[in-house]
Order: C-alpha cells, then sequence, then structure tokens
C-alpha cells in the first residue's frame, strides 16, 4: 500500500528572461528568492526558486530559464494549466487592485464557492490567486513587496489538462491517494486524503492536441514525501499502477523520483528536506549562485555561460 502525500512540495516550469521572471515573482508577487542555481541536467540554464520567507516546502515555484526564443512552448493536453495560490479572503481587493495597477490581467471567477484571480505570468504561464479559509504553513517574508497580511499562502493547487481524465485520475486515486471532492462545469476536483493546504489537483480535458514543452509551459508537478524510505514505496506503487518511475535522484535540497502519469503530466515526488539552507544562511537565501558539489570545479565555465542576471527588483509600491 503507497504512504500519502499531503499534496504538493513544488511546481517548475520555463521562463524566459531570468531577471523579468524574477521581477515578477519577487517584485509583484512578493515570494522571495530562496534559491539561485542552476539545472543538475543542464548547468548552462539558471534553476530559479521562489517560496515563502524559508522556501517551505508547498510554497515553491521554480524556473528554468530558457534564453533561446527558438524553443517557445506550446500549452496542450499533458500539461498543467494553472499554478493557484492561497490568500487570505480580505487580500481579494488587494491583489486585484495591485495586479491591475502593474498592467497585469485580471479575470475573476467563483468556483466550487471560492474566488479565483486568474492571470498570466510574462511568459503566459497561468496563475491563480484563490481566496481560502483555513490556516497555512507558509512563513511571512519581513522583507517583501508586499505587506505580511496579503502574502501568499502557498499552493492552493494545480489543474492538470490531459485529453482524457480517466487515466489520470486513476493514478491520482488508487497511487497517491486522491479522493474525488466535486465536479462542475467539465472540471473535477480531487483532494489528498490528508487534506490542508496544496492538497487540490483539478482535471479538465482539451482538444487542442498534445502541448509541446517550452519556454511558457510547466515542466513537471512535485508532490511531497516524508524521506527516501518513504519514496521507495512511492516508487513499487507506480510500478505495480504499470508506470516507471526514476531512481532516487539527489537534488541537494531534496531527493526526488519521477513518472510521467499515463496523461502525460511529469509527476515528482520530493522529499521535505535537507532545505535550502544546507548551503546558505537563512538570511542571505538566493543571494548568491550556488552549486552542486559536483560542479563546483566548473565554476568559471557554468558562470560563463549564464545569461545576465542581476537578482530580483523589488516594487514596494501600490
Amino acid at each position: 500500500m503507497a504512504p500519502e502525500t499531503p499534496g504538493l512540495h513544488h511546481v517548475t516550469a520555463i521562463a524566459g528572461d531570468p531577471q523579468r521572471n524574477a521581477d515578477f515573482y519577487v517584485g509583484i508577487l512578493g515570494l522571495r528568492l530562496v534559491k539561485r542555481t542552476v539545472n543538475h541536467d543542464d548547468p548552462g540554464t539558471y534553476h530559479l526558486y521562489f517560496g515563502d520567507g524559508e522556501g517551505t516546502p508547498g510554497t515553491n515555484i521554480t524556473f528554468f530559464p530558457w534564453t533561446d526564443e527558438g524553443r517557445p512552448g506550446q500549452f496542450g493536453a499533458g500539461q498543467t494549466k494553472t499554478t493557484a495560490y492561497r490568500i487570505p479572503p480580505e487580500s481579494v481587493d488587494y491583489w486585484r487592485d495591485r495586479l491591475e495597477s502593474r498592467d497585469v490581467a485580471v479575470d475573476v471567477e467563483d468556483r466550487f464557492g471560492e474566488t479565483a484571480l486568474r492571470f498570466e505570468d510574462p511568459d503566459g504561464i497561468e496563475i491563480e490567486l484563490v481566496a481560502t479559509e483555513g490556516a497555512t504553513d507558509a512563513i511571512p517574508w519581513a522583507d517583501g513587496s508586499v505587506p505580511t497580511d496579503h502574502q501568499l499562502w502557498g499552493f492552493h493547487g494545480v489543474t492538470l489538462a490531459v485529453d482524457s481524465v480517466d487515466a489520470t485520475a486513476a493514478v491520482l486515486t488508487d497511487v497517491l491517494g486522491y479522493e474525488l471532492e466535486d465536479e462542475s462545469d467539465g472540471r473535477r476536483r480531487y483532494r489528498s486524503a490528508t487534506g490542508g493546504p496544496g492538497s487540490i489537483v483539478d482535471l479538465v480535458e482539451t482538444d487542442v492536441g498534445r502541448g509541446r514543452m517550452g519556454v511558457g509551459t510547466v515542466h513537471h508537478v512535485a508532490f511531497t514525501v516524508a524521506d527516501v524510505e518513504e519514496q521507495q514505496r512511492w516508487r513499487e506503487a507506480f510500478a505495480d499502477h504499470g508506470l516507471s518511475p526514476t531512481e532516487v535522484i539527489d537534488r541537494k535540497y531534496f531527493r526526488s523520483i519521477y513518472v510521467r502519469e499515463p496523461g502525460g503530466v511529469l509527476f515528482e515526488m520530493a522529499t521535505t528536506g535537507p532545505g535550502f539552507a544546507v548551503d546558505e544562511d537563512p538570511a542571505e537565501l538566493g543571494s548568491e549562485l550556488v552549486l552542486p558539489d559536483h560542479l563546483e570545479d566548473e565554476r568559471e565555465r557554468i558562470e560563463g555561460q549564464l545569461p545576465p542576471f542581476d537578482g530580483p527588483t523589488v516594487d514596494a509600491s501600490d
């Protein structure tokens, strides 16, 4: 029997210009740049992590900035359509005003009894801020561009687009332990057995064909696991379902396995530790380029390949 996951650990997407990307997520959305490193599988590409004040699992959206303009993505089946964050209900007006004053077009939607503000980041990735009651595990960032009372509360959930929901739904229910909670307007809502922040996965069907990975698309969705021992149980559970998970991979800040579900979305199962403070003081997270130990000897070459990036611009004006 598979263990239970509480929900999302992180979401990783593909951006274009890293400066524009960081200015949006830090300067406008008020997240903290908690890690500035490289893609371990492609060290000539940054890997930027944006999260709460400490980079708590369940709050981090991460990006591989691809500056090659010849690699645009195309949204379609087998991809994440929307990444949704939680906000306090009393923050809806603040966020609508903040986004619109910065020329971000916002649509307001009522869904399953909640108000969602929907918009796109500079690369076309769809984000939602969902007004939700309840507690949050997110840690405020005192130096952020958004007052702590209105800061994002970590993930609400993700919406996955597939050409047929049944096979993906079977992975959610039979392997990950999610339960069908509601259904409306062609959207099925699933929630992890433990519930709480980041516990929602919505499934929608699309007939636009398979998506193409590239700038403006989500690369993968990661779910939280406790430790490497638990990961081995997840590997067995995926294999029993007829899927082919990877071996455990050391990502320095967490350990991961990956598996592509039948609808085409790449899932990751990531441990909660050791965390982002393994190579930086918590007060200095994201301030410098850090590399995994096996790449440290190549620092000069790697820094020469990376695109210009000065760090995020914080916009605190309202």
